[in-house]
C-alpha cells in the first residue's frame, strides 16, 4: 500500500465527497481506490472573497509509491507497582494529568478537590447565576476539572517542547468522548458542554485504575518535618493524610493556598500578568467584519486576535476570545467581582466576547519592589473594588464608544451576562496607566474591526495568569523542598488547558525520575 501527504484547499461548506473528489483530481486516481485521514485543518480567511479550508491529508492507495512514515513516538510511562503515595491537590488539567500519569506508573494516588463533582458544581453555578449566592468551593473557578471546565475548552498552545505530553492529553480526551477533530484542527476546542461529560468519563477511568478522588475536601495546611524541607502530611477538613509526595495544582485563583505556602517558606517571585475587561459584541457583527458576510457555511463563528503596542502605553491585547459564547461571573471568594468568558462546542450564542487586557509589571507600575504577598494583596484590592462598586456581582460596565469618550453609559443593550450590568466610570476603578492604555489600545482595535466601538465593556478580567510564580529547581520541585511540587497555572509557569496539563505530566515524570 502506497502513501502520500497532500495539501488541499477547499471551500468552507465542503462535504466528504467534495474532499474525496479534490484528492482524486490532484492525484489522478479514482476516489474508490484510496482512503485518507485528515492530518491538519486550518481556516484561511486572509482574503474575504476566498475564505477556504487548508487541509493536509495522508492518502493510502495501491496506486501510490510512497511509504507511510513510522508511527509517531508516544509518552513513555514505565509501570511498576510502587509502595509510594502521592497526594495531588487540585483536579484541573495540571492536577488531574499529574495524578493520571502517576497512577499509570504504579503509584498510590489521592486527588483532593475542595469543590464538588462536575454535576453538582454545574448546579451550584446555575444557582449562583439565578440568585447571586456564591458557593466559594464550587463556582466558575473551583470544582472538578478546574476553571477550564467552564470555558471555551480551547486546546491551543504555543509551547514547542511538549509534543508528547500534548498528544497524551489529546488521546485521553478523545478516548473520553471528545470529537476526533481536535487531533487535527489548528485551533481545536471542546466547548463547556462537551467538557462536562469528558471530565466525568476521565474521573471514572481514574477510579477504575485504582485512583482515589476526594471531593469537598479542602487542603488547609502542609505539615513539615523538623528540618522543614520534607513535608510528610496534609491537614484537610476531613483529617490528616500522609504521603511521600505532594503536588499542588490549585490554579491561579487560590490566593489562600498561595499565602499558606509562602508562610511555610515555599519560595515565589512576582511576575508580569494582565488585567482589563471583557468586551461583548453581537457575533453577527464580528462575522461580517472578519468574513464580509453574516454566515459562512461549515464554520461556526468568526474569531479575532488583536494586539496593540505603542510607546508610553502598556501593551494591550485580546485574550481568551469566545465566539458564540457568554460572559460569566467568575468570582471564587465573596466580596470580589470578576468576569470570564465561555462558549459551548457549537459556538451558537448570538454574542461574541473576549478579554481586552493590558500587560502589567507591578514593580514598574508602582515604582517599587513588591513581595509576592503584596502582589496578591494589590490584585485582591482591585477585585474587591469592583464588588464594592456594584455592591454585589452585577458587572460594572460601559459602552465602548462611551469609554473612548470618557463618558458613563446611561443604558445598555441586552447582553449575555446573567447577573446584570451597572453603569461605571472605569477611570475611577482601574489605575490610570491601565485605563489610558486600554483606551488607546481599543481605539486601535476599532480601526481593525468594523463596529468594534459598538460593543460593551463589562467587569474586571484579572485571571489571565497568576501575579506570582513558584520558584522550582530543574527537576520541577519547589526550591528547597525534597518532595513538594507546584504545577499548572498555580505555579505561574503554565496557562490554559494544554500547557497546564503538560506541566502536570512533566511533574509526574519528574517524580518518576527522582526515584
Amino acid at each position: 500500500m502506497g502513501f502520500q501527504v497532500l495539501d488541499v484547499n477547499i471551500q468552507t461548506g465542503y462535504t466528504p465527497v467534495d474532499l474525496s473528489q479534490k484528492i482524486s483530481k490532484k492525484l489522478r486516481i479514482p476516489s474508490q481506490s484510496f482512503t485518507y485521514t485528515i492530518e491538519r485543518k486550518s481556516l484561511d480567511s486572509r482574503d474575504k472573497h476566498n475564505i477556504h479550508w487548508k487541509i493536509r491529508v495522508g492518502v493510502s492507495s495501491p496506486s501510490l509509491r510512497g511509504e507511510n512514515p513510522s508511527t509517531s513516538p508516544t509518552l513513555n510511562i514505565p509501570y511498576k507497582k510502587r509502595d509510594k503515595k502521592v497526594v495531588v491537590i487540585g483536579s484541573g488539567p495540571a492536577g488531574f494529568f499529574a495524578g493520571y500519569v502517576l497512577l499509570f506508573a504504579g503509584f498510590d494516588v489521592i486527588l483532593l478537590e475542595q469543590g464538588a463533582d462536575v454535576d453538582t458544581r454545574k448546579a451550584r453555578i446555575s444557582r449562583f447565576e439565578e440568585t447571586g449566592l456564591l458557593d466559594e468551593r464550587s463556582n466558575y473557578g473551583f470544582g472538578e476539572g478546574g476553571a477550564g471546565t467552564f470555558s471555551d475548552g480551547k486546546l491551543t498552545c504555543r509551547t514547542k517542547t511538549i509534543s508528547l505530553e500534548r498528544q497524551f492529553i489529546f488521546d485521553s480526551y478523545i478516548e473520553a468522548g471528545a470529537p476526533a477533530e481536535i487531533a487535527y484542527l489548528s485551533s481545536p476546542h471542546l466547548g463547556s458542554d462537551n467538557l462536562l461529560g469528558i471530565i466525568k468519563t476521565l474521573r471514572e477511568t481514574f477510579i477504575e485504575k485504582g485512583g482515589n478522588i476526594l471531593f469537598n475536601t479542602k487542603a488547609n495546611r502542609l505539615l513539615l518535618s523538623k528540618d522543614k524541607q520534607l513535608p510528610y502530611a496534609i491537614d484537610t477538613d476531613k483529617g490528616i493524610i500522609d504521603s511521600h509526595y505532594f503536588v499542588f495544582a490549585t490554579g491561579h485563583s487560590s490566593y489562600e493556598t498561595y499565602r499558606h505556602l509562602i508562610s511555610i517558606g515555599v519560595p515565589f517571585r512576582v511576575k508580569p500578568f494582565a488585567i482589563g475587561s471583557r468586551v461583548e459584541h453581537s457575533q453577527q457583527s464580528i462575522n461580517i467584519s472578519q468574513w464580509g458576510k453574516p454566515v459562512l457555511p461549515g464554520v461556526k463563528a468568526a474569531e479575532y486576535k488583536l494586539t496593540f503596542n505603542k510607546d508610553s502605553f502598556l501593551p494591550v491585547y485580546s485574550f481568551c476570545m469566545c465566539p458564540g459564547g457568554k460572559v460569566v461571573p467568575a468570582a471564587v471568594t465573596s466580596q470580589t467581582n470578576i468576569v470570564n468568558g465561555m462558549s459551548n462546542y457549537l459556538r451558537n450564542s448570538p454574542y461574541a466576547n473576549a478579554a481586552i487586557v493590558a500587560a502589567v509589571d507591578l514593580p514598574r507600575l508602582l515604582n517599587r519592589e513588591l513581595t509576592p504577598l503584596e502582589a496578591l494583596d494589590w490584585l485582591e484590592v482591585l477585585e474587591k473594588r469592583f464588588y464594592d462598586y456594584s455592591k454585589g456581582y452585577a458587572a460594572p460596565a460601559c459602552l465602548i464608544h462611551d469609554f473612548l469618550e470618557q463618558r458613563v453609559s446611561q443604558s445598555f443593550p441586552v447582553t449575555s451576562y446573567p447577573l446584570g450590568l451597572i453603569s461605571a466610570d472605569f477611570d475611577s476603578l482601574f489605575p490610570q496607566v491601565i485605563v489610558q492604555s486600554l483606551r488607546e489600545g481599543i481605539t486601535g482595535f476599532c480601526r481593525k474591526i468594523k463596529s468594534f466601538d459598538e460593543g460593551v465593556m463589562m467587569g474586571l478580567e484579572s485571571k489571565t495568569s497568576s501575579p506570582i510564580q513558584a520558584v522550582r529547581d530543574e527537576g520541577g520541585k519547589s526550591a528547597g523542598f525534597e518532595n513538594l511540587y507546584i504545577c499548572g497555572e498555580g505555579s505561574g509557569l503554565a496557562g490554559g488547558i494544554i500547557s497546564s496539563g503538560a506541566d502536570g505530566i512533566k511533574t509526574a515524570l519528574s517524580i518518576l525520575k527522582s526515584l
